[in-house]
């Protein structure tokens, strides 16, 4: 059997597939970060994973691409954690922007998004992957992630700068102080998260002027940093992955037009196109898989 896993910093989704590479089963756990999440926190949270009882000791590959899984000693400590409940299985962890590459590729080269929590970009030509600047993470950049557009709605309701029946309705929704907020935000590993959880208020009020503006100019900032920066393939498509690129498609649709791209497909969940990345270029089912996947460019920190 083989696990399949994309995971954010929310979430992180599984795949199972038997022997014949049919689907198993699937479910989603919580999101594993390195730069937040020891591995002894992997190890516990997933063995008391009541749909891994069945299955875990019969798998025997587990591919896992997680967020900020960028570097070898980050890696190395999601593998610590996979293999204490994996016990007979050969693990390989890689950046979610491979899996997001690999889920968007269509036999053509193409700048690959990441729109969720956080945000990110490579460009993927079908063997090489490229990155040209770093993730910055939640403090300093994830420009039109959850957690920046969050950042922004918290900001604007404490500053008094929303208008007054979004800032009304979000009095009413959260009943929140300024103490309690600052604690979940300056005192909370899963800060970005926290922050993240304010997307559905400002999905709520998608049709405001305030709303619109506020998501156009982070997609905005996204794409001209992150997909300005592979200015050489503007001739490519720009695809996305993530669950706020899908929900506001419309607008960063616009966005990238605005300024000169061509918008590719935005899909928001990965798995399945990355499972069937799997069977259709790793061909998982071969003797050969772990070597085509561990060649493919990822990163090094």
């Amino acid at each position: 059997m083989t696990a399949i896993a994309e995971s954010g910093s929310t979430k992180c989704e599984w795949v199972i597939l038997n022997d014949e590479g049919l689907v198993e089963s699937n479910f989603k756990t919580q999101g594993f970060n390195p730069d937040f999440h020891s591995t002894e926190y992997v190890a516990e949270t997933l063995s008391q994973c009541v749909d891994l009882f069945a299955s875990k000791d019969k798998i025997k590959n587990v591919y896992f691409y997680g967020a900020s899984c960028s570097s070898a000693k980050l890696k190395q400590r999601i593998v610590n954690g996979l293999i204490q409940v994996f016990r007979n299985a050969e693990i390989v962890v890689d950046h979610d922007l491979l899996a997001a590459a690999y889920s968007l590729y269509d036999d053509q080269p193409l700048i690959s998004c990441i729109i969720g929590t956080g945000s990110n970009s490579c460009y993927f030509d079908g063997e090489n992957l490229i990155e040209k600047i770093p993730a910055l993470g939640f403090v300093m950049g994830d420009e039109a992630g959850g957690g920046y557009f969050g950042k922004q709605l918290l900001s604007d309701f404490f500053y008094k700068r929303l208008p007054q029946t979004i800032h009304e309705d979000f009095e009413a929704t959260y009943q929140l102080t300024w103490g309690e907020a600052r604690e979940k935000i300056y005192g909370n590993i899963h800060a970005n998260v926290y922050l993240a959880s304010f997307m559905p208020f400002i999905a709520k009020h998608k049709q405001e002027k305030y709303v619109i503006d506020l998501l156009s100019d982070g997609f905005a900032k996204f794409i001209k940093i992150h997909v300005g920066c592979f200015s050489e393939y503007k001739s490519k498509q720009v695809g996305f992955v993530g669950s706020l690129a899908f929900i506001f498609k419309d607008i960063l649709i616009e966005e990238l037009k605005k300024q000169g791209y061509k918008p590719g497909r935005i899909i928001k969940s990965p798995i399945n196109e990355l499972v069937n990345y799997h069977r259709n270029y790793l061909n998982i089912l071969s003797d050969t898989k772990s070597e085509k996947l561990k060649s493919a460019k990822g990163f090094e920190a």
